[in-house]
């Protein structure tokens, strides 16, 4: 019985980072749809500054996700 506690906490821990990851996936789309808005007649600059506003909080979230990837490792 011992020796089956191991392997049954590597399972948990397994199903844990799973939902930990498709929770932090959920939250991102439900961010990303909070932020999409339309406004109309827009000039290029703005919508070059605002693909650049999307690529650096995109890095951000990638860091985010990889950050909580390797805590749940940890434990």
């Amino acid at each position: 019985m011992n020796d089956d506690l191991p392997d049954a906490v590597k399972k948990c821990l397994d199903i844990l980072d799973e939902n930990l990851e498709i929770l932090s996936n959920i939250e991102i789309d439900l961010n990303d749809e909070k932020n999409d808005e339309l406004v109309p007649e827009m000039k290029l600059h703005h919508l070059y500054d605002m693909s650049e506003d999307v690529a650096e909080s995109e890095k951000i979230k990638r860091a985010e996700s990889k950050f909580m990837r390797r805590q749940s490792e940890d434990f």
